[in-house]
């Protein structure tokens, strides 16, 4: 049995990248960055008022204080999006708003707050505070400077980098192509959700909660109709699944039993078997395969067993084929509320739930048949063999988000 590391090397070893496409920012999230960002402009693009007040000279209010106000002219008024064509003189503000542009000859902005209206004058204001140069001013560049780096090659686009790139004006990214990965469940005794169960039959839930993970990791799921457990069925689908998609995953026929067909099903299509079983829990059953430049990946029947594998073998490979320089799931530092353990010989990753403040438990019972407790889940903790973690153990929590 290969460890994970050394199964997911040579996943990774054989993968080829997908290409590069240019998309919209309406469908650049969560896409792979093909090329390194930099910014075609300043960010603020010019010299903007923080908040509602007035374009003042610095100097004119230096010794402004509510018992010996400063009046200054008001000689204009300026929304955001207009501009000011005079320019702010000793003893004169202009009123703006909070982006409005500063007019020249300001240099700092005086908050309405700290004003009064002239009951003597009405085109005057009453200056009751003093600022600093380029108080309350949000200056040209100060955010982001023309040419800087704002998302290098392999960067996966988050919502808030795509408030960053339609802020500078750009309106497409080039980005790693999306696989269109088939997904498939095997097993005569599944039926699918909302038909009439049989006795001896099962509702088929894995391909529901696996599509969202497909697409989550970037991938475009084509669901295909349940393959009965017959030799020319399953060849029939996979070849099907195989010419129609770039990866093929399937769930259920991968181990030893009389009825488990799907790789001597994928070697009878030309495919060759790179390996089937991975040192972990739950999970040990897992094909990997390759057929041409198509690729297989066999996931056990079991829904957390299929969880697992698919998270730990199958969203890294989803990830490097877009170009991602980071493939693995995000962890968390947790705090054990209690102990976990493992007296097994394989690696058991442990279905946990850990909440806002760091602290984690055990979401049920670890059987990979039991989807109650999966549900519950948010996280996995790698339990190492033969380990007893006590409580209040600081461990890394690997996580995923839909």
């Amino acid at each position: 049995m290969l460890e994970l590391e050394d199964a997911v090397e040579r996943i990774l070893s054989v993968l080829p990248q997908g290409g590069i496409e240019t998309v919209p920012l309406s469908g650049a999230r969560q896409r792979v960055l093909a090329e390194g960002l930099f910014a075609p402009i300043n960010l603020p693009v010019f010299d903007n008022s923080a908040m509602d007040g007035y374009a003042v000279r610095a100097e004119d209010v230096r010794t402004a204080n509510s018992k010996s106000p400063v009046a200054l002219h008001v000689i204009g008024r300026v929304a955001a999006g207009e501009m000011f064509s005079g320019d702010v003189v000793p003893g004169t503000c202009v009123r703006l708003f909070t982006g409005s542009p500063l007019p020249k000859g300001a240099d700092a902005v005086l908050m309405q707050e700290d004003t009064v209206a002239d009951d003597a004058d009405s085109g005057r204001i009453l200056c009751l505070d003093a600022v600093k140069p380029w108080e309350n001013v949000r200056l040209q560049g100060e955010d982001i400077k023309t040419g800087v780096s704002i998302g290098q090659k392999g960067n996966v686009i988050s919502p808030q980098l795509l408030g960053l790139i339609a802020a500078l004006g750009v309106n497409e990214v080039t980005v790693g192509r999306r696989p269109v990965v088939g997904l498939l469940a095997t097993g005569s005794e599944l039926v699918e959700p909302g038909q009439p169960l049989p006795p001896g039959k099962i509702y088929e839930s894995n391909r529901q909660m696996l599509a969202p993970l497909l697409e989550q990791g970037g991938a475009i799921p084509r669901v295909y109709p349940l393959v009965v457990d017959s030799s020319s069925a399953t060849q029939a689908a996979l070849e099907k699944a195989l010419c129609e998609c770039d990866l093929v995953v399937t769930s259920g026929g991968v181990s030893v039993g009389e009825m488990d067909f799907v790789k001597s099903a994928f070697e009878q299509l030309g495919g060759n078997l790179q390996f089937w079983k991975v040192s972990i829990k739950p999970g040990r059953p897992f094909v990997f395969g390759r057929c041409g430049e198509k690729f297989l990946f066999g996931l056990p029947g079991n829904p957390v067993s299929a969880f697992v594998t698919f998270l730990l073998l199958v969203r890294p490979a989803l990830r490097y084929w877009q170009g991602a320089s980071i493939t693995g799931l995000r962890t968390q530092q947790g705090i054990l509320d209690e102990p976990l353990s493992n007296s097994g010989d394989r690696r058991h990753f442990v279905r946990v739930t850990i909440n806002g403040a760091g602290r984690v438990h055990s979401a049920g019972v670890q059987a990979s048949h039991m989807l109650g407790s999966l549900a519950e889940a948010n996280g996995l903790v790698d339990i190492p063999p033969k380990t007893i973690l006590p409580a209040e153990t600081v461990v890394p929590v690997m996580q995923w988000e839909l």
